[in-house]
C-alpha cells in the first residue's frame, strides 16, 4: 500500500508538472533581448507592436517566398540563426517564430496556446509579405505546423518537418511508460489527422540516432502523409547533430523540393 500510495503521488506530480518536462524556454529581458539582436545582425519582428518573431536586417531585395520558422521545445528563436543563414542564401524571406513564454515573449506555454500564436503569426507574415508562404517545423514545432495547416486560415505552399513525429503522446510512452505518459499527457499534437488532407509537397528530415524523437514516430507520419513528400534520412546523426550548415546540399534539394 505504501509502494502504491507512492507511485499514485508520484502521478499526480508529473501530471500537474508536465509542461515543465516538455517546454524548456531559455528567457530574456527586453534589454538582454534587443542587445542580443544587434550582435547577430537580426531584428525583432513585425518592427511595430509586440514581437512574434526574428529576422535579418539584410534580408534578399528579392525574394522567392517566405519562410516561416517554428522551432524546438527549447532555447529561443535566438537559438535557431542556422536557418536565416541557410534558407536566406537560397533567396527567402526567413522569419524564426518565437513562442509565447519564450525570449523576451510573455504567457505561459502549451499546444494551444503555441498553435492559437502560430497561426496569428502566420496570418501577419501573409498579410505583410503576400509571397509564397513555406511553413518550417523542427520538433515539436512540427506540432506547431500541423495546428497551423489544420486551421486553414493560411495558405501555405509547402512544408519542411525536420525530427517531425505523429503524435506526442506516443512519443512520451516511448519515454515515460513507467509513468503512464500515455494518459495523463495534456498536450497530444496528434499530427497525423492535421496533415493527412495537405496535398502541397511535404519534405522530411530524419536522423538515424534520434534519441528524442524515435524514429518509428517520424516514419509513422511520413507513411501516413499524402503522396507529395520526400524523406530525408541523415545516417549517423542524432537529434540535435543534424548537420545542420548552411552550406549543406540538402537545404537546396529540400527546398526546391517544396517549392514546385
Amino acid at each position: 500500500m505504501t509502494f502504491l500510495l507512492t507511485y499514485l503521488l508520484i502521478l499526480l506530480a508529473v501530471f500537474l508538472l508536465q509542461r515543465k518536462m516538455m517546454y524548456f524556454p531559455v528567457r530574456y529581458s527586453q534589454a538582454q533581448q534587443e542587445e542580443l539582436l544587434v550582435a547577430l545582425n537580426l531584428q525583432a519582428w513585425p518592427s511595430g507592436g509586440e514581437l512574434h518573431g526574428l529576422m535579418s536586417r539584410t534580408p534578399p531585395a528579392d525574394t522567392k517566398g517566405t519562410v516561416l520558422v517554428f522551432h524546438g521545445n527549447a532555447g529561443s528563436a535566438l537559438h535557431r540563426t542556422y536557418f536565416i543563414d541557410a534558407l536566406q542564401g537560397l533567396g527567402y524571406r526567413v522569419i524564426v517564430a518565437e513562442y509565447p513564454g519564450y525570449g523576451e515573449r510573455g504567457g505561459t506555454p502549451s499546444e494551444a496556446a503555441l498553435i492559437e500564436d502560430g497561426i496569428a503569426t502566420a496570418k501577419m507574415a501573409w498579410r505583410e509579405f503576400k509571397e509564397p508562404l513555406f511553413l518550417c517545423g523542427e520538433s515539436l514545432g512540427s506540432g506547431v505546423v500541423a495546428g497551423i495547416v489544420a486551421s486553414q486560415q493560411v495558405p501555405v505552399k509547402g512544408l519542411l518537418l525536420i525530427t517531425p513525429f505523429d503524435a506526442m503522446d506516443k512519443v512520451a510512452q516511448h519515454h515515460y511508460w513507467f509513468f503512464l505518459a500515455k494518459w495523463l499527457i495534456r498536450d497530444k499534437y496528434d499530427n497525423v489527422p492535421k496533415l493527412r488532407d495537405f496535398q502541397d509537397p511535404i519534405a522530411v528530415l530524419l536522423a538515424e540516432h534520434d534519441e528524442v524523437i524515435p524514429n518509428r514516430r517520424t516514419m509513422a507520419l511520413f507513411e501516413a502523409l499524402p503522396e507529395r513528400k520526400k524523406l530525408w534520412r541523415f545516417e549517423g546523426a542524432g537529434h540535435n547533430t543534424l548537420p545542420m550548415e548552411p552550406w549543406r546540399p540538402w537545404w537546396r534539394e529540400a527546398m526546391e523540393f517544396v517549392d514546385q
